[in-house]
């Protein structure tokens, strides 16, 4: 039987033949609820990612992994679905054309790809952990005399900032414009704005180290031999930034509520146990940072695993609930690798080393320094922040004995 995915199909999240919605505070709140019952459709799902905005969800590990390895049927670009949903479509500038590495294909992919990954690979993993404890340090002197502090706000979100300006040769100004721009972006909060900033900053960022370049990837990445010109080396850096900071910070908050929140994890803290390891495999199998994204296009219609998929719409991949496909369960997590959260196929992150190292970093440093730590609410009332995309919280309110 073949599902036509142009029309709504009956039963989608439970709610009388509707698809399942991926925005509005009850997803954000409990998306676990939307993805398990969308498995009644089987490996695919009709979904809305925005008011208006159908896309199919791709929720069965098989089909994600399928999905991601033939770059050939699903490309990753569709100027003719973005004329049809028009300028000012809210989730347009996260799944727009981007003449970068994850939405080109073929040689033009294999171009800008050997740029990003041979330009981060002579980054020394020691001098990063570096950086990232000098970082670390630097933000909790800053609040562990108070007794209390929104680890959000005060370390997930800056802490990959000072990183990614360490690594990339980025001041301060250019960095918080780049941030505030990939912020609003991904949260869907005045996107053409937030775009028109991201650009004028990642801009900014080439002009700046083509005039002064220095010992940083930005500069490796302008002295490579494929010569990018300043309109790529600037979509490049989109790409590196929101690839480096957005899903990094949710991957360090993740972590941290996980250790704070699961006797499974978190035990007696204080004692010197901390399976950081062990929780970030976790979060990368239950609750990835990046939830749904990987977004294809099929150049024509196409019949894939039941389901018919109309050519120039909108395929993304559930990294959540591909992980969680019950055919896939499995309560070994610990030190397995074998997830979806960093993508697969020609398409897999570049930096899935090094984001792992900045978040055990990261925590590892915190948990170290202030053993005692808690949550200052329950885990419950922990608040998640909007969007199809991500898995991010709104803050992470913590206590702890002042230093």
């Amino acid at each position: 039987m073949t599902v036509d995915q142009t029309r709504p199909a009956d039963g989608a999240a439970g709610d009388g033949g509707e698809p399942g919605r991926l925005y509005g505070p009850e997803f954000a709140a409990d998306p676990r609820r939307v993805y398990d019952a969308l498995r009644a459709h089987g490996a695919l799902a009709p979904v809305e990612i925005s008011p208006g905005v159908p896309a199919t969800l791709v929720i069965g590990y098989d089909a994600a992994l399928e999905v991601m390895r033939e770059a050939e049927t699903f490309p990753r670009c569709s100027t003719v679905w973005e004329a049809s949903v028009g300028p000012e479509c809210p989730v347009l500038p996260m799944m727009m054309s981007r003449p970068n590495a994850l939405f080109t294909n073929g040689a033009t992919h294999a171009r800008l790809r050997a740029v990003i990954k041979e330009s981060l690979d002579r980054v020394d993993p020691a001098a990063l952990r570096e950086h990232t404890e000098g970082a670390a340090t630097t933000l909790i002197d800053g609040f562990a005399g108070a007794g209390e502090a929104d680890l959000i706000g005060g370390y997930a979100r800056v802490l990959p900032l000072l990183v990614f300006r360490e690594l990339f040769g980025c001041p301060p100004e250019i960095g918080d414009r780049l941030v505030r721009g990939m912020s609003g972006i991904f949260d869907g909060v005045s996107p053409e704005q937030a775009n028109a900033m991201l650009g004028q900053a990642a801009r900014d960022l080439v002009a700046l180290k083509r005039e002064s370049p220095g010992a940083d990837v930005t500069s490796w990445m302008m002295s490579h031999p494929a010569e990018l010109d300043d309109d790529e080396m600037a979509e490049q850096i989109v790409l590196l930034l929101g690839a480096g900071t957005e899903p990094e910070q949710n991957l360090i908050a993740n972590g941290i509520r996980l250790l704070l929140s699961d006797d499974r994890f978190g035990g007696d803290l204080s004692g010197g146990s901390l399976p950081v390891e062990d929780a970030l495999d976790e979060i990368l199998w239950t609750d990835p940072p990046l939830a749904n994204y990987n977004t294809a296009f099929p150049r024509h219609d196409l019949d894939f695993h039941g389901h018919r998929l109309p050519a120039h719409q909108p395929v993304l991949i559930s990294y959540a609930a591909a992980n969680t496909d019950p055919s896939r369960a499995s309560h070994a997590r610990t030190g397995n690798r074998a997830h979806l959260a960093f993508g697969a196929g020609p398409h897999t992150c570049p930096a899935k080393g090094h984001a792992r190292l900045i978040a055990s970093a990261a925590i590892e440093m915190l948990l170290d320094r202030l053993p005692d730590m808690e949550l200052a609410v329950p885990a419950e009332e922990l608040e998640w922040r909007p969007g199809p995309f991500h898995r991010a919280l709104v803050a992470l309110p913590v206590r702890f004995p002042p230093q």
